[in-house]
């Protein structure tokens, strides 16, 4: 393998799943065939049961493009991304300076989120499951 470019900046967890998917960790349920390192099979494993395995490139590329009027860092627009913030106490820690940087922006950001990226599995059954609560009460 032919290095192109030598730290070309941090990865989203759904490159990192798309790089070992490349390499056969999707394909080899054996873990013999694939030429991956056990750890690289244990990452793909954790990163299969994120948010990430539903991401795709393309609202990726958009959550970038609309996050430009924010003037957000390149890593917190990765943090972003990897973490899937629904809320403003979710954002908070993530943008430094958030309140003055961005003001009342902030919930524009969490819906563009929303928006772009549907929620993860385990936060949807919470969903469907709090419902169901207040329904029986």
């Amino acid at each position: 393998m032919k290095i192109l470019k030598e730290n070309a900046g941090p990865l989203t967890n759904f490159e990192v799943v798309d790089f070992l998917r490349s390499r056969g960790a999707a394909n080899d349920p054996t873990r013999v065939l694939a030429p991956l390192a056990p750890s690289e099979f244990k990452v793909y494993d954790y990163l299969v049961s994120t948010p990430a395995c539903s991401q795709t490139r393309e609202s990726i590329a958009e959550f970038a493009t609309k996050c430009k009027p924010y003037k957000l860092t390149k890593s917190e627009i990765t943090n972003i991304i990897n973490i899937r913030p629904s809320s403003f106490v979710e954002i908070d820690p993530l943008i430094e300076n958030l309140e003055s940087r961005l003001g009342e922006s902030v919930e524009e950001v969490v819906e563009l989120v929303v928006q772009l990226f549907s929620p993860p599995e385990n936060q949807s059954n919470l969903i469907d499951e709090s419902k169901e609560l207040e329904d029986n009460m």
